[in-house]
């Protein structure tokens, strides 16, 4: 299989000389080329039947890196699916205009956090109107900068329940509407005027040009079930950037090519870049360093515990026959874990591979 890294690896040096690069991104192109190799550390296995040494490299870790971070996204998607709430939900698009993405990517990591505060406080200013829900959401955002092309393209996806906990705490209401959680004209409106005002604060405000507040703002809304599917699709891109190793399918003569659901047609599509384009491209959706991309807000924010809890309440319905969750837990829980089973040789198929050294990693750069 092709990957990102082998791309990285030929033509990562001379992107370097061509382009000036943030820190972030000189970071990804190092970290990317190391990982899973030798520059990484990991250990070596002899096999007790045949004798054949295997090298087991360590993962670069990185969050932008397609390779890494399979096991900690099953661990984030096992917790969100617990968090999630036993009611119908729904999936919001905010879209930043074309006309703010420049500003926006000279002002990453403030721009970013106004785009998510901006989405999650226009929803639930205009989900307190009784006449849509009444209520206070329970809200996760998740930002993603780019098209299946990988083309800059700043935007947020929330995944919302359809109803929300009462200011009092004592009712669950359900959304009004079946057919929307709040009308998204309106909604498209109260966004464009967060983060407006939000630029205005930041003294940035004279640096957009006057027609994107005279421009329609793109909120899309659908229904989404019970959240499970679309928890699915926002885990795949928690810990890493919008293309995977499988979509690209040539790498020769310094092009390289990759698939794409074409998002007019819903075809597959085909792109063939150069590698310095591909790698420029990829780069774009590097985030600056300590920024969090995936946010919790309403009910699900981290000082709503105890409004989670009643809203939980609210909506199950207990039968008498149910144990308590902790008890079924306990009961299934062992005292003591037992160590996994050594891995069998991947050569001889017969033995199995015993831990022979740990190999420290290798400081130098990454060419």
């Amino acid at each position: 299989m092709i990957e990102v890294a082998d791309i990285f690896r030929l033509h990562g040096p001379a992107y370097r000389q061509a382009h000036r690069l943030l820190p972030s991104q000189q970071k990804v192109l190092e970290d990317l080329v190391r990982c899973r190799t030798a520059a990484c550390g990991g250990q070596l296995y002899r096999c007790d039947h045949c004798g054949q040494e295997h090298y087991s490299y360590h993962s670069c870790r990185n969050r932008h890196c397609p390779k890494c971070h399979g096991e900690q996204t099953e661990r984030w998607l096992e917790q969100q699916r617990a968090r999630l709430l036993p009611c119908a939900y729904y999936l919001l698009t905010f879209t930043l205009p074309a006309g703010l993405r420049a500003l926006c990517y000279r002002q990453q990591k403030t721009l970013y956090g106004l785009l998510l505060q901006s989405a999650a406080a226009a929803l639930q200013k205009l989900a307190w109107d009784p006449q849509y829900v009444g209520g206070r959401l329970a809200m996760l955002a998740a930002l993603h900068t780019w098209t299946r092309a990988l083309l800059y393209h700043p935007h947020v996806h929330l995944l919302v329940t359809a109803g929300g906990l009462s200011e009092d705490g004592q009712q669950w209401r359900a959304a009004r509407h079946p057919a929307f959680l709040v009308p998204c004209f309106a909604l498209s409106k109260i966004f464009r005027g967060k983060f407006r005002s939000g630029l205005s604060k930041l003294g940035l405000l004279d640096q957009v040009a006057p027609a994107v507040w005279k421009n329609n703002w793109v909120v899309h809304c659908q229904h989404a079930g019970q959240g499970q599917k679309v928890l699915d699709y926002l885990g795949r891109y928690v810990f890493r950037v919008a293309i995977t190793n499988s979509r690209i399918e040539r790498f020769e003569q310094g092009q390289v090519t990759f698939r794409y659901r074409d998002n007019r047609t819903q075809q597959m599509a085909h792109l063939r870049l150069s590698a310095d384009e591909f790698i420029g491209r990829f780069l774009q959706h590097v985030l600056p360093r300590g920024l969090v991309k995936v946010r919790s807000y309403g009910l699900v924010s981290a000082n709503s515990a105890d409004k989670l809890q009643q809203a939980r309440a609210l909506l199950e319905t207990p039968t008498p026959d149910s144990e308590p969750e902790s008890l079924t837990l306990l009961q299934n829980d062992s005292t003591t874990t037992p160590d996994p089973p050594p891995r069998l040789c991947p050569h001889c198929k017969r033995g199995h591979l015993i831990l022979i050294t740990s190999l420290l990693p290798q400081r130098t750069r990454a060419p």
